[in-house]
């Protein structure tokens, strides 16, 4: 990349909305050039880690069950292309108690959408998983055809597939622009101009530091900490087909089998504090150990003395509603901003690359719940 290339769009960040919009660009036969401060899928990242969960089920929010089908449609191709298993169809169930109401949108919509499932009251789902303790579980949902993504591995995946198209990839953090009109340029921290038409922030968690005065008050780090419990030797009842990918609907906690023997994963997906995304803490706190301890002895007996083998402490980055931002910024008329996956975004990466493309090359008719307009200061989370 010298200082005298002009590039048709610049992208920055590398996670999974920056990495599949670059490709799509691509594709579309554009000069792409890619930046991103760490790495593909690194560690601080909203899209790093091994696993993410691709599920259908949105309630009755159609937007994003089609935006899903879309999207693993996309992976499913990507990954035949590439010739590398990063999708595992483990299924994924949804369990309600008493309060099942958007477990019935959940179906309905899926329905509509002619997603595969299977509805199950309590005494089928006793009998299909005797290793969960149900409890107040009355009803369960099972996606087929849903499953997991191996988050971190899919990511370099992708911007190694995008450099295969073309996109000059850079491992540069970019200085944060403060033009007004139109943005000729942005400066890497070694120095270095990257000229471009139009520009895409796809920077997750650090769009409100790169962006202070339009979004520092409207994208809401949280802290979120994740768990793997060890699997005892031999025992087969926790991992895939037996289990499948499972979210407990009243709980907010959202699990996964035992795969590439990391254990059972388990999180709490309600939102942690407010964290800064270069700084905060990854190691995980001794309330939250204590409480996922007691969650996995209630809801998996049998792991009720299973150490932890394994933490992660990663981010959402939130909206005020849980829809995503994708966005012109309000003042530089050719700087666009992707983010927003308030902790639900990773499987869209594929739709958010292809729906950007489409505002950025065909002024396609933009989406009202992606707008800057409607995001809040406070967070009123809609989206789950």
């Amino acid at each position: 990349m010298s200082g005298h290339e002009t590039y048709d769009v610049a992208v920055v960040g590398a996670g999974v909305f920056g990495a599949w919009t670059a490709r799509h660009l691509a594709k579309r036969g554009k000069r792409v050039a890619l930046l991103e401060a760490y790495g593909p899928g690194h560690s601080r990242a909203s899209s790093g880690g091994e696993t993410r969960i691709i599920r259908m089920g949105y309630g009755a929010d159609e937007l994003y069950t089609r935006w899903s089908q879309r999207s693993l449609a996309q992976w499913k191709e990507f990954f035949a292309t590439i010739r590398q298993p990063l999708f595992l169809e483990t299924g994924v169930l949804w369990m309600a108690g008493k309060n099942d109401v958007r477990l019935q949108e959940t179906a309905v919509t899926l329905e509509r959408c002619g997603v595969t499932f299977e509805q199950y009251d309590r005494a089928a789902l006793e009998k299909k998983y005797p290793q969960i303790g149900l409890e107040e579980i009355q009803k369960g949902v099972l996606e087929l055809q849903s499953g997991v993504l191996m988050a971190r591995r899919a990511v370099a995946a992708v911007v190694e597939d995008a450099i295969g198209l073309g996109v000059e990839y850079r491992c540069a953090p970019a200085v944060d622009p403060r033009d007004a009109g139109a943005v000729k340029h942005v400066t890497t921290k070694q120095g270095e101009s990257i000229v471009a038409g139009q520009f895409v922030f796809a920077c997750g968690a650090w769009l409100g530091k790169i962006f202070p005065d339009v979004l520092g008050a409207r994208i809401f780090p949280s802290r979120q900490e994740v768990f793997f419990f060890g699997i005892p030797a031999g025992e087969t009842r926790f991992a895939p087909p037996t289990l499948p990918t499972w979210l407990f609907q009243e709980d907010l906690v959202y699990g996964m089998p035992d795969i590439e023997s990391r254990g059972l994963k388990i999180a709490f997906d309600e939102h942690g504090e407010r964290v800064d995304p270069d700084m905060q803490s990854r190691i995980v706190s001794p309330e939250m150990t204590k409480a996922v301890h007691e969650y996995v002895a209630r809801r998996f007996p049998a792991l009720r003395d299973a150490p932890i083998v394994e933490t992660r402490v990663c981010q959402y980055e939130n909206t005020s509603s849980g829809d995503f931002l994708i966005d012109r910024h309000p003042e530089m008329e050719n700087v666009w901003f992707a983010g927003g996956g308030s902790g639900h975004g990773f499987k869209h990466g594929p739709a958010v690359g292809e729906y950007l493309t489409g505002q950025l090359l065909d002024g396609a008719k933009p989406e009202p719940r992606f707008s800057l307009a409607t995001k809040e200061t406070v967070q009123k989370r809609a989206v789950y």
